[in-house]
């Protein structure tokens, strides 16, 4: 459980919800669902008017990386890839196909056959590098989704403020109407800000650094599968990729 996500999401309903309470509006006065419609259901409507459906739904699949992010133990896989270089040492590459199934790590486990294929150096960086990259560029069309979302909402808020103007300037006659007019008016504004700066752009933010973590890791496990083939000594290749750890 990521526990800074987890307190920002508090925080931000506190910064709302108690704001609105502490400068006497009250919780009824953030409700209102002209507002709603045209910010929260118009900017999930932009986002699917951009986005494609593969890339949508993938968004949805990584969102609970937000609050739990995929495990990555970068000390554990240099242990790992050590103890595999050690077997290939002693007993060849061909040592090292007892593991490939049993390896849990797709990515870890497609550069293991290759190494047990018999693959040259140069080829499997080729290979591994090719995946790699497809897949951070999958995941990071999947943390944009929530980037474009919060570029839309502040201005969908715009325009949920200017409808509800409208609204009231048709309403000069009545003067009771105008305070609760221009003030649900406002709310559009706060719906569009607020979900930008303290949801969908967070979000995507965060997602970007945790992809990009996790492109590291492969990036690293691939230096070490490289340098196996090639037959460094197994210290040599711990001490190499000691140099990703932060």
């Amino acid at each position: 459980m990521d526990i800074l996500s987890v307190i920002g999401l508090v925080f931000a309903l506190v910064a709302i919800l108690g704001g609105s309470i502490a400068k006497g509006s009250g919780l009824a006065a953030l409700w209102n669902l002209a507002a709603f419609l045209i910010v929260v259901i118009g900017t999930f409507a932009a986002g699917f008017i951009q986005t494609r459906p593969k890339f949508f739904a993938h968004a949805l699949k990584i969102f609970p990386w937000v609050l739990v992010a995929p495990k990555i133990d970068a000390v554990e896989t240099i242990e790992k890839i050590t103890s595999w270089s050690q077997i290939a040492r002693k007993e060849g590459l061909l040592g090292l196909e007892s593991l490939t199934e049993q390896e849990p790590d797709l990515f870890a486990r497609k550069g293991l056959q290759l190494l047990v294929d018999g693959t040259e150096p140069e080829a499997i960086r080729n290979i591994l590098e090719v995946e790699m990259e497809s897949k951070e560029h999958f995941d990071i069309q999947g943390a944009k989704v929530f980037e474009a979302m919060g570029i839309y909402a502040p201005t969908l808020g715009i325009i949920g403020a200017v409808m509800g103007l409208m609204a009231v300037m048709q309403n000069l006659a009545d003067p009771s109407q105008l305070g609760a007019g221009i003030a649900a008016a406002f709310v559009a504004t706060i719906y569009g800000i607020a979900s930008a700066n303290l949801f969908f752009l967070p979000v995507g933010n965060k997602l970007k650094t945790i992809i990009h973590a996790r492109t590291e890791h492969r990036q690293m496990i691939i230096e070490g599968i490289i340098s196996i083939a090639e037959g460094a000594n197994p210290r040599n290749i711990e001490t190499k990729l000691q140099g990703y750890l932060h």
